[in-house]
């Protein structure tokens, strides 16, 4: 249905470097959906590969293939490289930056260089963690990370875990931008006269999980942060010898980590969604049921956490919510699953590899969500604990079953992102190869589990009943996926060479995304779309209609330049997240890794402020929003979710220990006084930046410069002020023996960062405003930086209240 116009792109082809230029600077999210796709398939074969060594070690009893620390450090980065470089991102940052705009109706998202700066972000963490391997040693405390085991190292010289922490943290950080930037995407960019109950299912999927992540993802990054924190400096909020509680890791770990199960899932039956409508010929069954149930899995996903931590020792009470809640969450999930079945039941199924890959996943899925609820029931959860029977649940319904669905979206989108088509014989010699390796892998360690086999042990004695044979044949089940791995790896270059040329929906497909070329021009759309949307399947009801398409007026298109300091931005975060793993703040200069610490933190700055000073659009242009929000402020208020969320857990966990007794203030506090005049200081910076504000709507320019420099100046004041009180109380308490002070200094600690991250905010707009940047026209990144010292205004009045008063 697409509307062919006569293409003006050069008939040379771009060489290697023009092409990776293009890519560092680009701005287009459907290269940044390519590029998070081809690292997440980057993650999937190194992660592969050690899984299969994993097969190997155990493939016979006592065997020394891969022992203790190798054994340790090869299980800790499958798991880590996994989930976090492969399952959740192909979904919701791979496909979800490609297809997002696509289906919205959009030329891209909210905030193009934001996602930018996301990617590269994203793949300088993994880059990180790669370099672990061949300096020191990467983490072997199991991807959990559980306390105590992150403090202890059996290699000498080892930064591993640091290494991984400091991943963690940049990896999260790049999810809640591009996170925020989906949500603001969809709430402001939807094309006009499509509401929210007529988006595609999949853009539910994004959203929700979106949403989800903002919320959750704090849980991780305060593990991993408090982590972080001890290992460098002592500070410690779990060491029992100090009065700390190991198993609050626990709940600030697993916060995140069971609603990650949900992340890793969400956008994938929004993949399901599409296929099963476009291959069944009809409308999805129970569209509205399902957008209910999708947002159900979010609310009630974040209730179920503690499943993971039955046998530590909780109250009864507590398990009891949590296994109830563990119950519920079923529910939606299950509706789901109907809303698939239902879809294809009585359609006119056509049989392809895509729809295949999906019913593939139904029977598998299934099976894991009932071994899920079997995990829900206190005593059978008692019973198979750090079994293999947990093990085989999560690949259950991990491996075959989400990572399914990555297939399918994989075969289902391939000829609109390449204008080919794979092979279906390949298509289906892949899907059998996974679907034996899979169940060869890991219904064995099911059986494996009741009889007793433990999960993490890098051996096992002979002589246990079937563990020998059961162990052999997971084993050979692996190479078994591995095959089958190589087969679609080879199914996709063949076709980039050989492939069947795709028209523009060789699917029938309903939704806005084949309404475009394959692949999709710069701008995605050559036609003016409708402003009337009746259902989510626009194309088959404007077809019914008859509607005649207008080709657009590339003067109304208007794209963002590209640029390459988000690129360098990003790159300087990883020179200093090298230099903070290897070294710290306070180590001489005469220490490589220091100066590449002090470098990475120059480089960001500049790259930033570079960034900041480029116009995003080479000439002023309105762009339509949905609401009276700009996009940046829009992604800000999202972005809230993750920062109040944040602090709130590193709250909660220090509000605990202080109602059960673990962390007793000092007698001797730091000044009330001191923070009562630094609470005037900040607040009154609140008030100034408001005022700037004003000054910039009415145009009054000189004073609006004033007013962002006095605010930068009193946030100074402030931080110098609690410099001092750092200092001084640092030399009165011992921080690593007294949990009081531990929280006192990761909180208050962490508010600075804040602090200084909203400093530079304000000078973005003050730097903007003095090389003419801004005008009437052009806000820059004034309201996103005055809303975000806001912020850290109101939780400092939330700290002062628990550390000072209480």
């Amino acid at each position: 249905m697409a509307v062919n116009i006569p293409s003006s792109a050069p008939s040379r082809k771009p060489g290697f470097w023009e092409v990776l230029w293009d890519y560092m600077t680009t701005g287009d999210h459907k290269k940044i959906g390519i590029m998070y796709m081809l690292t997440s398939v980057l993650g999937f074969a190194i992660a592969g590969l050690l899984a299969v060594a994993i097969r190997v070690q155990l493939a016979v009893p006592n065997n020394e293939f891969l022992v203790g620390q190798q054994y340790n450090e090869v299980l800790t980065m499958h798991g880590a490289i996994m989930l976090f470089y492969f399952i959740i991102p192909f979904g919701l940052v791979g496909f979800g930056n490609y297809l997002l705009p696509l289906q919205l109706g959009e030329r891209d998202v909210a905030l193009p260089r934001v996602n930018t700066f996301a990617f590269y972000l994203f793949l300088f963490s993994l880059i990180l963690v790669a370099v672990s391997f061949f300096i020191g040693g990467p983490a072997a405390a199991g991807w959990t990370f559980y306390y105590p085991l992150t403090m202890k190292n059996s290699v000498a010289g080892s930064h591993g875990v640091e290494v991984l922490m400091v991943s963690i943290l940049l990896n999260g950080l790049a999810s809640l931008l591009g996170s925020a930037n989906f949500a603001a995407t969809v709430m402001n960019l939807r094309a006009k006269g499509m509401g929210v109950f007529k988006m595609p299912m999949f853009v539910w999927g994004i959203l929700a999980t979106s949403i989800l992540q903002l919320i959750a993802l704090s849980g991780l990054t305060a593990a991993a942060l408090t982590t972080l924190l001890e290992l460098k400096l002592g500070l410690s909020l779990f060491n029992p010898a100090n009065g700390g509680v190991p198993v609050l890791f626990q709940q600030f770990f697993w916060f995140y980590s069971h609603p990650a199960v949900y992340v890793m899932l969400l956008p994938y039956l929004g993949i399901a969604a599409e296929i099963v409508s476009t291959f069944s010929r009809k409308p999805l069954f129970g569209y509205k049921v399902m957008v209910y149930s999708i947002l159900g899995i979010v609310l009630v996903g974040l209730l179920v956490w503690v499943h993971h931590m039955f046998a530590v020792g909780l109250p009864q009470g507590w398990q009891l919510f949590f296994a109830i809640a563990t119950v519920i969450v079923g529910v939606p999930t299950g509706v789901k699953l109907f809303n698939l079945i239902g879809t294809m039941w009585g359609g006119h199924l056509q049989m392809k590899s895509p729809l295949y890959w999906v019913i593939a996943f139904i029977f598998n899925f299934t099976i894991g969500g009932i071994t899920g609820v079997a995990l829900g029931l206190i005593p059978f959860d008692y019973a198979v604990t750090d079994g293999y029977f947990v093990v085989a649940h999560f690949h259950n319904v991990l491996m075959f079953g989400t990572s399914y669905l990555v297939m399918a979206g994989l075969y289902y989108w391939w000829p609109k992102i390449t204008g080919r088509l794979m092979s279906e014989k390949m298509g289906l010699w892949h899907l059998w190869l996974f679907l034996i390796g899979s169940w060869m892998t890991f219904m064995p360690q099911y059986i494996l589990g009741f009889l007793g086999m433990p999960r993490r042990y890098y051996t096992y004695p002979e002589g246990n009943y079937l563990w020998n044979e059961l162990n052999y044949i997971s084993t050979i089940g692996a190479f078994i996926l591995l095959i089958g791995g190589l087969v679609w790896v080879y199914n996709m270059v063949w076709s980039l060479r050989n492939g069947e040329k795709a028209n523009d929906n060789p699917w029938g497909g309903y939704t806005l995304e084949w309404l475009t070329s394959s692949p999709p021009a710069p701008h995605n759309f050559e036609v003016v779309l409708p402003t009337h949307f009746a259902s989510e399947r626009p194309l088959y009801d404007w077809k019914k209609a008859g509607v005649k398409f207008e080709p657009v007026n590339m003067k109304d298109v208007h794209l963002p330049q590209p640029t390459i300091w988000p690129f360098v931005s990003a790159l300087g975060l990883l020179l200093f997240g090298l230099g903070i793993s290897y070294s710290w703040f306070n180590v001489p200069l005469s220490d490589p890794w220091a100066v590449l610490l002090w470098v990475g933190f120059g480089i960001t700055l500049y790259g930033i402020f570079k960034w900041a000073g480029t116009p995003e659009f080479a000439e002023p242009a309105h762009h339509h929003v949905l609401t009276s929000v700009p996009n940046g402020a829009m992604g800000m208020w999202w972005f809230f979710i993750s920062e109040v969320t944040l602090f709130g857990v590193l709250i909660s966990g220090y509000v605990y220990l202080r109602m059960v007794g673990k962390a007793p203030p000092p007698e001797e506090r730091p000044d009330i006084w001191l923070a009562a005049l630094n609470t005037l200081i900040l607040v009154s910076s609140s008030f100034v930046i408001h005022k700037a504000e004003q000054d910039f709507a009415k145009g009054i320019f000189s004073k609006f410069r004033l007013g962002l420099m006095l605010t930068m100046i009193l946030g100074g004041i402030f931080f110098l002020f609690q410099t001092y009180e750092f200092v001084k109380f640092g030399l009165e308490v011992d921080y690593t023996q007294n949990v009081w002070a531990a929280c006192f200094f990761t909180l208050v600690g962490l508010h600075g960062l804040h602090i200084i991250i909203g400093g530079v905010g304000v000078a973005l707009p003050y730097y903007q405003a003095l090389t003419g940047k801004l005008n009437h026209k052009e806000h820059g990144s004034l309201t996103p930086a005055s809303m975000y010292w806001h912020l850290v205004d109101v939780v400092w009045l939330v700290i002062i209240t628990i550390f000072y008063i209480w």
